[in-house]
């Protein structure tokens, strides 16, 4: 059974730094791109940024480009989202995601991720 387990999201005010983690489990994590989105209530879940299987390449959202750093660490089956210089509007639930075993180079769209994990909130507070 495929598990992602979400950690380290919590309240910070603006400008501070937070780092997201996400622990794979029941899968070869090096198989699959995966990829972190955000959510805020009565918006549609949208993409943070992604990373492919090797982890040498990513992208990010224009929102969020020079502040978020996306890693992945395949022998722990383990990703991360570093947040530096965060913004009220960036106050949403986390999530990561893997996405389909076939997919070819970074999905961006939800619908190209299979498994979720649980997310985790982030509040930036002014």
């Amino acid at each position: 059974q495929v598990r992602l387990v979400e950690s380290g999201g919590g309240l910070v005010q603006v400008g501070a730094s937070l780092s997201l983690s996400c622990v794979a489990s029941g899968l070869t994590f090096s198989s699959y791109p995966m990829g972190w989105f955000r959510q805020v209530p009565g918006k549609e879940r949208e993409i943070v940024g992604g990373i492919n299987r090797s982890g040498g390449s990513t992208l990010y959202a224009d929102s969020v480009k020079g502040r978020f750093t996306i890693s992945r660490d395949n022998p722990k089956n383990m990703a991360s989202l570093q947040m530096k210089s965060l913004k009220p509007e960036d106050t949403a639930v986390y999530y990561c995601a893997v996405a389909s075993e076939d997919s070819f180079g970074i999905p961006t769209m939800p619908s190209g991720y299979n498994y979720w994990g649980q997310g985790t909130q982030v509040t930036v507070s002014s």
